[in-house]
């Protein structure tokens, strides 16, 4: 089974890099399965709409994933419970969360399942992300050993932390959140991809997808400043496509994919 999976789409910026070039690298890469990370897609670049969802499938994606920004877009309450492709983090606290932390997919003749984690170390203290992945990877191992995990983190020692504590329970264990491409794809023990962080796509002259003015003056003042989505030209785009052996879930290959102006799309 081959997996594309896209790090964080940011505003109108990323939806329209997806639109472009996400047809394109599944008519050249190839795979079973397309994951997209869409929790700052809106125009805004907090949450998700029903039509920026509707539109990321349409152009290609099986699951979008979502990451701490979750709610920050109220629409989600009114659809996110009628569907099976837009997953946000399991360990949400609380009985009545709306939505679900994981969903699976018939890839041939096999079964994807796909989780998605939030970590808490500067972020949201939702429950403990190892004792959830423990929980659900329990349960879904005796359905499936293809089990991808889009872990929503900020710091890199919990993304490879929670990548070890998994190896071989796992297929693979993708990083998001920081918006900036890593470069440490690979597999752990033959058994586990990991990537600390996949990246963002969207605008690549802001700061990690927001203009730059209002991040340079709340670092410059430390007073508090409101983002705006980056709009200009270029775009980036990033992510990674795993290999991985159906019958064992283990991975046998991850590799980076980035598009930008140093490196444009020629394939």
């Amino acid at each position: 089974m081959r997996i594309l999976f896209i790090g964080d789409v940011v505003g109108d910026r990323g939806v329209q890099m997806i639109q472009t070039y996400l047809p394109q690298l599944k008519r050249d890469l190839k795979p079973q399965a397309t994951i997209v990370n869409g929790e700052n897609s809106t125009p805004v670049g907090r949450g998700i709409s029903q039509k920026i969802y509707k539109e990321l499938l349409a152009s290609g994606a099986d699951v979008v994933t979502m990451g701490n920004h979750t709610w920050d877009n109220k629409e989600i309450y009114d659809f996110i419970d009628d569907t099976t492709k837009l997953v946000r983090p399991a360990n949400y606290p609380g009985k009545d969360v709306p939505g679900r932390g994981w969903t699976k997919l018939k890839v041939n003749q096999a079964t994807l399942a796909v989780i998605n984690l939030q970590g808490r170390v500067f972020l949201p203290p939702l429950d403990d992300p190892f004792a959830a992945a423990d929980k659900l990877v329990t349960a879904i191992r005796k359905e499936t050993p293809v089990i991808f995990v889009d872990f929503h983190g900020e710091v890199t020692s919990e993304k490879r932390a929670i990548a070890l504590y998994l190896k071989g329970r796992v297929s693979a264990v993708v990083g998001t959140h920081t918006h900036v491409q890593t470069s440490d794809a690979h597999v752990i023990d033959h058994q586990t991809a990991f990537m600390t962080d996949a990246g963002m796509t969207g605008p690549a002259a802001g700061v990690l997808g927001m203009q730059p003015a209002s991040v340079i003056s709340r670092f410059l003042n430390q007073r508090p400043a409101r983002y705006e989505v980056e709009t200009s030209e270029p775009g980036i785009m990033s992510g990674c496509v795993i290999d991985i052996n159906d019958d064992n879930g283990h991975a046998t290959k991850i590799k980076p994919v980035l598009i930008d102006h140093d490196h444009p799309y020629d394939q």
